[in-house]
């Protein structure tokens, strides 16, 4: 054999037998077949060396150095790396132009305004505890009991509790009226702090009801001036100190149309929430009225300059001062830039149930919830709690209906007041029904604290008849909200929303109508809502 013929195929052998592969019972005859390979055996194909020396089979070696460097010297390569390079520069400045003009066209983000913890979501008037949760057996709710209802609470995203008045009082006795002592029947001044502990832990606040002779026909004492009296002013002036160092978040004044002064002496109260607002926490003063003269409650609101709460605008107006958006109106322009606070009903007016028809409940809650400002509900009002037959609300509320066990969860003693007009009427039940006031009042609460256009977007009139109202919120380059209301209980109203910044179809978020689906769309431009019907709709921004 050449040494031509032997290059011309090699068998190259492993030098081990991959063990693995050897069947354990194979002989060293199985090894290899009749003229066949070696197991592992690979076989390699290579050139001969004298294939190397044809012309056919020289290697490409490229350009030497010098020759790559006396071709790229010549005038046309220079021209091209040139060109080239010019190009690189053209687009890379071209694009970053473009990127500024981007910047400098695009809309700009509307800064957000200051925002307190009070503005962000609903307020809970708990109010006198005795009605609200019983948790020692006596009958008598107290602050222990408001404590093991904090969960239920915080289902309802409330921002903060009103709670009270607390204090130890005698009827018309500013002598036995001790405005930093907690009446023995509603716990002591520890069970206060532990409440403020367990609801710091659900990102709940709690206000404090301060105001002075709460068990009287006048809460701010005698007619003969006692509101402006000396002792009675540094009775509250130290109280409100004392509880602010406590840990409240706020103070609650009712009343204040009772005071002789209101502008200088509320003043006063703000200086001192103010003085106590530290360590990135801000304190409020809420001061509401039960004055039900209309022109009166704008004067109050003006003058006062504090977070006013009005309990019977709503409901209690003359019709002759204009429609309830019309006087919604006017409110709003006298508030201009200060933040407002609605309420419908109260501890000493009653609670929304009893106050409205029931079919404008839903109505009511979401006007309360889609209007500019902090809404403040009273307990019940979320499952639709009435006050009982024959009594004052303010001194016989009715008890909380939490469940269907004995006396609606309230207490396992027994109560001397008990009626049939809430029977049925419990939070768990509504709890468990996709349908019901409760779940009604969560989505609103919900949308409420998470929606800018809802927290503190921008508010517009679309609409204002005898029974109907329309309004727009927005805000910046978010989605819009449009709250279509139908106040009469018995007929079907038409709106025609007809405002250029609106477009044709919206989509529904929510409706009291059973018959719209959520995330379906209807023509505002001819829209019908039920007898009753609250609807809330939205569309995108539209640039």
């Amino acid at each position: 054999m050449t040494q031509d013929t032997a290059l011309d195929m090699k068998d190259v052998e492993l030098n081990e037998l991959d063990q693995e592969k050897v069947p354990m019972a194979a002989g060293a005859g199985d090894l290899i077949s009749a003229g066949g390979e070696k197991n592992g055996v690979v076989k390699v194909k290579l050139e001969a060396d004298g294939d190397l020396g044809t012309d056919n089979s020289q290697k490409f070696t490229g350009l030497s150095k010098e020759e790559l460097l006396k071709v790229a010297g010549t005038p046309g390569w220079v021209r091209v790396r040139w060109i080239l390079l010019i190009l690189f520069w053209v687009g890379w400045i071209g694009m970053l132009a473009g990127a500024v003009v981007i910047i400098v066209q695009a809309p700009r983000c509307r800064p957000l305004p200051e925002m307190q913890w009070w503005n962000k979501g609903p307020l809970y008037l708990i109010g006198n505890p005795e009605t609200f949760q019983d948790s020692n057996e006596d009958a008598v709710g107290d602050i222990k009991g408001i404590e093991q209802r904090l969960d239920s609470l915080s289902s309802l995203k409330v921002k903060g509790l009103v709670v009270g008045p607390l204090h130890v009082t005698k009827e018309d006795s500013l002598a036995d009226t001790h405005l930093t002592e907690i009446d023995p029947k509603y716990g002591t001044e520890e069970h206060f702090r532990q409440l403020l502990e367990a609801a710091h832990k659900k990102s709940i606040e709690i206000i404090l009801d301060l105001t002075p002779n709460y068990q009287g026909d006048n809460v701010w004492f005698s007619q003969a001036g006692s509101a402006t009296d000396g002792d009675l002013q540094k009775k509250v002036k130290e109280a409100m100190d004392f509880w602010l160092e406590q840990g409240a978040a706020g103070i609650y004044l009712s009343g204040i149309e009772k005071l002789e002064n209101p502008t200088d002496l509320l003043a006063e109260f703000k200086n001192i929430t103010a003085n106590h607002s530290k360590q990135g926490k801000a304190r409020v003063l809420l001061a509401s009225t039960d004055e039900p003269n209309y022109n009166s409650v704008l004067n109050l609101f003006n003058e006062t300059a504090v977070g006013l709460l009005s309990s019977r605008y709503f409901v209690e107006a003359n019709t002759s001062q204009g429609s309830l958006g019309d006087r919604i109106n006017q409110y709003m322009m006298n508030a201009d830039d200060q933040w407002n606070s609605w309420a419908i009903g109260g501890p000493r007016v009653g609670h929304m149930a009893s106050l409205i028809q029931e079919k404008l409940l839903h109505v009511y809650q979401l006007l309360l919830f889609t209007l500019k400002g902090t809404p403040v509900t009273q307990y019940g009002d979320e499952i639709g709690l009435k006050d009982l037959p024959g009594q004052p609300a303010h001194s016989q509320g009715p008890y909380m209906q939490w469940d269907d066990s004995t006396n609606y969860g309230f207490s396992s003693h027994p109560l001397a007041r008990l009626s049939i007009i809430n029977m049925n009427v419990t939070f768990k039940a509504q709890e468990e029904d996709s349908s019901s006031l409760l779940s009604w009042y969560k989505r609103l609460s919900e949308l409420r604290g998470k929606e800018r256009a809802l927290l503190h977007g921008d508010f517009y009139f679309l609409h204002i008849s005898e029974n109907s109202l329309a309004f727009l919120r927005s805000w910046d380059q978010n989605e819009r909200f449009v709250s279509a209301l139908n106040f009469d209980p018995d007929s079907e109203v038409e709106l025609m929303l007809t405002v250029s910044d609106v477009p044709e179809q919206c989509s529904v978020v929510l409706s009291s109508n059973p018959q719209r689906q959520e995330g379906s769309n209807v023509s505002v431009r001819k829209l019908k809502l039920a007898p009753g019907e609250a609807l809330l709709l939205k569309y995108p921004y539209n640039g």
